[in-house]
């Protein structure tokens, strides 16, 4: 199933619920099994997620649910995933520095939304 994911920098826990069918209460739980998953928090401790966060999610939901791995088997399942990207994608340096300027656009808009 393809869920259509907002354009939007950072979601809701409600929001990442509603968007994947995932309870907040599983979430949180995924958070400390997957270090994949980490929401930034905002002043007042509420959880932002980003895109890649949901994508994961999705990824993670259909591992569990969709293939009936377990938890352990998931973890399997995504390290292998993240060696077989790590090995087709060779960042060159222009790009990494695009990176880390996305990042860092990211992180000003975030602090300046947190500011009274």
């Amino acid at each position: 199933m393809q869920v259509s994911i907002p354009d939007k920098l950072y979601f809701k826990i409600g929001e990442v619920a509603q968007l994947t069918g995932v309870k907040p209460h599983v979430l949180r739980y995924w958070e400390s099994e997957f270090r994949q998953i980490r929401p930034v928090k905002s002043q007042g401790k509420q959880r932002l997620y980003r895109r890649d966060d949901i994508e994961f999610v999705l990824n993670l939901k259909d591992i569990l649910y969709g293939q009936g791995y377990t938890i352990a088997g998931a973890k399997k399942i995504l390290a292998k995933q993240a060696g077989s990207e790590k090995a087709a994608s060779s960042v060159n340096p222009e790009e990494a520095v695009e990176l880390l300027r996305d990042i860092r656009r990211d992180l000003l808009q975030l602090r300046a939304s947190l500011e009274p």
